[in-house]
């Protein structure tokens, strides 16, 4: 049972970093003794609590097991603090579905070839694609005298160019994500930090 003495954990936020998931809270602070937690989840498909793995945890965080990894799941996740045989009132998190609210990192720039008209650049995704997934990568580039006339080009591939440069100039650019999923939801990722590169002579 519940007891008034011991605080329910606060800021109970689930983050998601490229489908990767966690459940943070802030700690509770109680005098005489150690608060451990638990965690517990349910699915929008079938309304029942279930523990993850995060059973009387010193931590305040609980990442999300390998069996939740299905991306268009609903789960709603709680959490309590506990103290010998004292447990405070559960914490609900709003429903979180990976393929809505996971945020989606840049692309890693891996290669940088220059020319004196291009730049060939590879990139590594941020992660593994699955199945109906149709990943591209929006990339901005921009001379960098002229940093207001960006220009915009869009590629599936990650080995790609960036064109019709002029000879020894300093090109920036800059590429994030731009993932639309097999249910048709479009997620745009974070930018990369812009990297910038001059053209050879010719």
């Amino acid at each position: 049972e519940s007891s008034p003495h011991l605080p329910a954990p606060k800021d109970v936020m689930v983050y998601s970093y490229n489908f990767r998931s966690l459940l943070r809270w802030s700690p509770v602070k109680v005098d005489g003794g150690l608060v451990l937690y638990t965690v517990c989840f349910k699915t929008g498909a079938f309304n029942q609590w279930d523990e993850l793995n995060c059973t009387r945890i010193a931590q305040t965080e609980c990442s999300f097991p390998w069996s939740l990894k299905e991306r268009r799941w609903t789960v709603v996740l709680r959490v309590r603090a506990e103290l010998g045989q004292v447990t405070s009132d559960w914490v609900e998190t709003d429903p979180f579905v990976a393929e809505r609210n996971t945020t989606i990192g840049p692309p890693e720039v891996n290669s940088v070839i220059v020319s004196s008209d291009s730049l060939l650049i590879g990139v590594t995704p941020p992660f593994a694609s699955e199945a109906g997934d149709s990943l591209q990568y929006r990339v901005s580039y921009w001379e960098n005298a002229t940093s207001t006339a960006k220009k915009e080009t869009k590629t599936s591939n990650t080995l790609f160019k960036i064109r019709n440069l002029k000879e020894l100039t300093l090109y920036c650019f800059s590429i994030q994500v731009e993932l639309m999923t097999y249910s048709h939801l479009q997620l745009l990722g974070l930018q990369s930090v812009p990297e910038c590169y001059r053209t050879a002579i010719s």
